[in-house]
């Protein structure tokens, strides 16, 4: 049986882009865990540049990471052959599922104009669904779970300004259940050059607020919007939330001040999603 150890270059690679944001922006590369997740990697075209598969204490591998491997292989991945124990010590989950890729990040960038009002728009009745801002989020579920809403929703594409958690960490990865791969997305971007880009593409920018004078569901958010959402514990900067064309509020009763931020972005998107079936 021939396999790799913990102490093997490419395994020593993969650990450091599972677990330093730098080494992730650094080599252009992200890590995708699992034979269900590497799956929706490949059908959604993502190029794999190598896969890393565990095997048994008897050499063998199970059926459903053989196959996602061979996939991976066919599609020009190489492949890497780990010993049993060697992969939870190269990834962050606790219970690895055998098998793990690593992946090329997309390009970067920051025009908004095709994301926001181009013919690139989905099939959606209405138009085209919103642009979901990010701005300094810090918990990686919040950001996976509303990566997922968005897909769910129709949102033109997902942007994270600079200071949010990594789109691309791990846990993110996970969260998202494979809408990372299939949504347009944008990190690092610099608000100030966000918020130019969004209003010369035409975008209404809006933000959630307690005390905002329209709730959000009596907000038209059928035309070329962003939804800006904050950080989980201070809401949106101040000097940001001034800077933006409205804010909205979400109605609540009882003694709740606030949602959590995953759930007041995923109203939103699906509000926005409703106007546009209905308009």
């Amino acid at each position: 049986m021939s396999g790799l150890g913990a102490k093997n270059p490419a395994v020593q690679h993969l650990r450091r882009l599972s677990r330093r944001r730098s080494a992730r922006t650094d080599s252009g590369c992200f890590v995708i865990d699992g034979p269900v997740l590497v799956a929706e990697a490949l059908d959604a075209g993502l190029r794999l540049e190598s896969v890393y598969v565990e095997l048994g204490d008897d050499g063998r591998v199970g059926t459903a990471v053989h196959e996602v491997a061979d996939r991976a292989e066919r599609r020009g991945a190489t492949r890497h052959d780990l010993f049993a124990g060697v992969l939870a010590g190269a990834v962050d989950t606790v219970t690895p599922h055998g098998i793990a890729a690593i992946a090329s990040l997309p390009p970067a960038r920051l025009d908004l104009a095709p994301l926001v009002g181009g013919s690139a728009a989905p099939a959606t009745a209405g138009g085209a669904g919103p642009v979901l801002v990010l701005a300094g989020l810090s918990d990686p579920g919040n950001a996976g779970t509303l990566l997922r809403s968005a897909e769910a929703a129709g949102a033109r594409a997902v942007v994270a300004t600079a200071g949010t958690v990594d789109l691309f960490a791990p846990k993110v990865v996970r969260a998202s259940a494979g809408s990372l791969f299939r949504v347009p997305v944008v990190v690092d971007a610099d608000i100030d050059d966000l918020l130019l880009a969004l209003a010369g593409a035409g975008a209404t920018t809006i933000g959630t607020a307690a005390d905002a004078p329209a709730p959000y569901d009596e907000t038209d958010l059928t035309g070329p919007v962003a939804l800006v959402l904050g950080n989980e514990a201070h809401g949106l900067d101040p000097a940001l939330a001034r800077q933006l064309d409205t804010t909205v509020a979400i109605p609540m009763e009882g003694q709740v001040e606030s949602l959590n931020v995953a759930m007041a972005g995923t109203l939103l998107l699906f509000e926005a999603a409703r106007q546009r079936r209905v308009g």
